[in-house]
């Protein structure tokens, strides 16, 4: 087992970060930024509710040698970051593991890391448990379901689910979804809702007993949909979406495809503000959110079960284009890094590289009213 990295070794620092202005009016606005700091990539970012921590994975990065103009740079482990829900104050890392996504059964205090293998750790030690072996997926996305404690593990290229019990660990089996899977949602009664990342968009419905996709649902002309949110009671599922029409004849409208969760009739089809990669539904304010690389979160209020309205579209950091929700306090939380200028085109013409992060910029946002 490996042990836990007291908070000393991370770099704790907290400071305001330049934020656009916000593009509409409306009540929700960045409450707190919390310029936390630590190297690597990430992408989901996960709220343990219950447990009030925070779980961000982040990928490792290679050494890089010294040049004349710059200095060396040290390999910087994968690792699972841990913060405190309600203050962001840094509260250790688990190390070794990383991956793309976390998920916590709240009931075993088990924690599992969509890495390759997959990790399972103690929530209250931070202490490894174990790896999983999860044969030829790749693990992206990751979810909890308290229905039958089973965490569901996505993976692109074999477009399918691996199915884990939350209570020991045990490869349960795997789920064939029928397209590649990006975010997940469960009613909590059985029933698991993937949506596909696929040109032709689709959310497919799983029996989570049977273990089997049992509906798929089209959304039609619109497609590679990151984000999926649930209103549980209305039976309402919100695809959030990064194209729609047919490029090149029209450009790309990111939109939002609200469906019925029965039958998946599509209810309406609300723009987004950017290229969705997570969304979430607070019943407590009957809204749904989704965030986009392009600094933006978009918010939808659910009128009635019938009716739905783009109400604002906050600016929020270039780069936060994931999401998760704190049912406690109904505050978002998303994350991002600075980045510097992009390195010039190659001679004889074409594309910059990539903006490089700032070192040390990492940040996490708190959104509320």
């Amino acid at each position: 087992m490996k042990r836990f990295v007291v908070a000393s070794a991370l770099s704790i620092c907290f400071a305001p970060v330049l934020l656009a202005q916000a593009g509409s009016s409306g009540p929700y606005r960045v409450l707190k930024s919390a310029r936390v700091g630590g190297e690597g990539g990430s992408d989901y970012i996960y709220a343990d509710v219950d447990g009030r921590r925070l779980y961000i994975p982040r990928g490792g990065s290679r050494a890089v040698a010294a040049t004349d103009s710059t200095a060396a740079k040290p390999a910087v482990p994968g690792r699972i970051t841990v913060f405190d829900l309600e203050t962001l104050a840094p509260l250790g890392e688990l190390p070794g593991t990383g991956g793309n996504g976390v998920a916590v059964d709240p009931k075993s205090g088990h924690g599992f890391s969509s890495s390759k293998p997959v990790s399972m750790f103690d929530t209250k030690t931070l202490s490894l448990i174990k790896t999983i072996d999860v044969g030829a997926a790749q693990p992206d996305g990751i979810l909890f379901d308290s229905f039958n404690d089973r965490v569901y593990v996505f993976s692109h290229p074999t477009k399918d689910a691996t199915v884990i019990d939350s209570r020991d660990g045990t490869v349960l089996g795997t789920i064939d979804l029928g397209g590649v899977p990006e975010q997940g949602v469960a009613d909590g009664k059985g029933t698991l809702y993937v949506v596909m990342q696929d040109a032709a968009g689709s959310v497919t419905v799983v029996d989570t007993k049977a273990m089997k996709a049992t509906a798929h649902y089209p959304l039609g002309d619109i497609g590679r949909c990151n984000g999926l949110a649930l209103d549980v009671r209305n039976h309402v599922l919100f695809a959030a979406c990064a194209m729609s029409g047919n490029p090149p004849a029209q450009p790309p409208q990111p939109m939002m495809v609200i469906l019925n969760a029965d039958h998946g009739n599509i209810l309406a089809n609300l723009p987004l503000a950017g290229g969705s990669d997570g969304a979430v539904f607070n019943p407590a304010t009957m809204e749904a959110f989704s965030t986009h690389s392009n600094g933006t979160m978009t918010v939808v209020a659910e009128r009635s079960p019938t009716s739905f309205e783009v109400t604002q579209n906050l600016q929020t950091m270039m780069g936060a284009r994931t999401l998760t929700l704190d049912t406690k306090t109904n505050r978002i939380l998303t994350m991002s890094v600075e980045r510097g200028p992009a390195p010039p085109p190659p001679p004889g013409g074409g594309r910059g590289g990539f903006p490089p992060a700032i070192p040390g910029s990492f940040t996490i946002l708190l959104i509320g009213k």
